[in-house]
């Protein structure tokens, strides 16, 4: 599978807009978005009017890099949503959260997506008692993940004990003392807290 070594803050800069896709760093006065809000390159910032097939184009570009997911994947979460009852877009929003990585990022155990992707490859969590891997892993309302016993004596997690649950989701709920958590339910359109235009990627995979 093909991984960007490039820059991330590049990847916010191209796409206008704050993918949080480093951590802390997103937060900061230093965060490259905010000191150079012109996308990358030496013609940046003369740029034309953008097209319709742009726009979508971009708006793609830009949920796939916030979820960290390469084409072929994003595309297949977009078929198996056109085969589910609703809106398609609404259910092509609701798979991607509901990915292992993204969940452990939504608890506040990692950092970043990226950082959360890295901690479930390493082997640090169970879902309902056995160990998951695969970041891509799609939870079920119901299910219970939890750092693994092993582990729970890292210096990262017990950082995490420490560490205040802020913005929370409302389908999902974490014990940072017992480092364990629980898919409430399953996600919804209003979940998703990313500036996301999913109807215009519907349009653009539609033609």
């Amino acid at each position: 599978m093909a991984v960007y070594r490039d820059a991330k803050c590049k990847l916010c800069r191209r796409e206008g807009c704050k993918l949080f896709l480093k951590g802390e760093k997103c937060y900061m006065e230093k965060c490259p978005v905010n000191r150079r809000p012109t996308p990358p390159g030496q013609h940046g910032a003369g740029r034309k009017k953008v097209s319709e097939y742009g726009l979508q184009l971009r708006e793609k570009q830009k949920t796939k890099r916030i979820y960290g997911v390469q084409e072929g994947q994003f595309h297949h979460y977009y078929e198996m949503a056109d085969r589910m009852k609703g809106i398609t877009g609404e259910n092509m929003l609701s798979l991607l959260e509901r990915r292992l990585d993204n969940v452990i990022y939504r608890m506040g155990i990692g950092a970043s997506r990226t950082q959360a992707r890295q901690l479930v490859n390493h082997a640090h969590f169970t879902v309902n008692g056995r160990t998951v891997t695969i970041p891509s892993y799609s939870v079920r309302a119901g299910d219970v993940i939890a750092v693994k016993e092993n582990r729970k004596g890292n210096k990262f997690f017990e950082q995490i004990k420490s560490m205040k649950v802020a913005n929370m989701p409302k389908w999902l709920e974490f014990d940072p003392e017992k480092l364990e958590g629980k898919v409430l339910a399953l996600p919804t359109r209003e979940d998703v807290d990313s500036q996301i235009a999913e109807h215009m990627i519907v349009e653009l995979y539609s033609k």
